[in-house]
């Protein structure tokens, strides 16, 4: 049972105080039967009150204000968690009784959240890639994972080409992108073969530095197979997902699953910093110094009004590595 110690930070540097800054913070990493919270601590500057919810995906979020004026705000996240070795699926049952009970679940409660589609002007090319690589003989999750492989194969890993505001098309014609574009890609050819999918924020934790997509936020997806539930696959890594993936939050797309998002009123001039380090006995540690962020964004906007500026954005964009 491998444990892990994580660490993230979000710093973010406003140019001039910022007030009433509100936000929502799902950082809360998941409890169930693969994954144990051990010990989790945040902290926010001027220590405001959080409130917590649970959300309509069952994820744990918190709610806070800061009202009065600050030139910083920094919320620090500090979680120890022990996961569990994955059960693969015993694919007892043949490929097409499952493929028959899932045209049943899917119109069931809570799957169909699960297979809502994005309008997609590139539906006869996608069209065209599930014909030659979807096989109806195969089972659900044999098929899953021809997807993944797909997406490993002909999408390129490649930071700073999109952002979250890229629509899925764009990512499919691009054929690139980071962790959130594969994931949505995988939910779109998942979703497109009748099989509900669900997109997952968390982090990946490499032994060493084997995976794309660590030290920051990471993202995949879970696709539900026929009397065996959630089974997570990671295309970024054409793997599944692993006693190394801890996942903070689960829902239809990125929107549903942001880590950190919020509105203030201040100078649209900014600067946003993340970073994020694992750490267990067998793995090689992030290097951890506020000198050394995974991520930073410098922004100025100067003909953004005071009081309509692009937080929330800019914080999403932590997401992007």
């Amino acid at each position: 049972m491998p444990s892990f110690k994580i660490r993230h930070i979000t710093r973010y540097r406003y140019s001039s105080p910022a007030v009433e800054c509100t936000n929502q913070i799902l950082l809360y990493p998941l409890q169930d039967a693969s994954q144990h919270l051990v010990d989790h601590k945040i902290t926010i500057t001027n220590n405001p009150n959080v409130e917590i919810f649970t959300d309509y995906f069952g994820n744990k979020l918190g709610m806070f204000s800061i009202v009065e004026p600050h030139t910083e705000l920094l919320i620090s996240s500090e979680a120890e968690v022990v996961t569990q070795a994955i059960i693969m699926p015993e694919e007892n049952r043949p490929a097409k009784e499952q493929w028959e009970q899932l045209v049943t679940v899917r119109e069931q409660f809570p799957y169909v959240d699960f297979m809502q589609q994005e309008a997609f002007e590139s539906a006869e090319d996608l069209k065209l890639v599930l014909n030659a690589i979807f096989d109806g003989s195969k089972t659900p999750f044999e098929n899953a994972q021809l997807f993944s492989a797909y997406i490993f194969e002909n999408f390129e890993y490649k930071k700073g080409i999109t952002s979250v505001e890229t629509s899925i098309n764009e990512i499919w014609n691009l054929k690139a992108g980071v962790c959130q574009d594969f994931a949505h890609t995988m939910l779109l050819m998942l979703r497109r073969a009748g099989i509900p999918a669900r997109y997952v924020s968390g982090y990946i934790c490499p032994k060493n530095h084997e995976f794309r997509g660590e030290g920051a936020t990471h993202a995949w997806v879970e696709a539900y197979l026929p009397e065996y539930g959630w089974m997570g696959l990671d295309p970024t890594n054409n793997c599944i997902a692993s006693d190394r993936h801890i996942r903070l939050a689960v829902g239809r797309n990125f929107s549903d699953c942001t880590p950190v998002k919020g509105t203030y009123k201040g100078s649209s001039h900014h600067v946003l910093e993340v970073l994020v380090s694992i750490n267990n006995n067998e793995a090689t540690p992030v290097i951890e110094t506020t000198n050394a962020p995974s991520f930073t964004l410098i922004a100025d906007n100067p003909s953004q009004s005071i009081n309509t500026n692009s937080y929330r954005f800019y914080m999403e964009q932590m997401q992007q590595q």
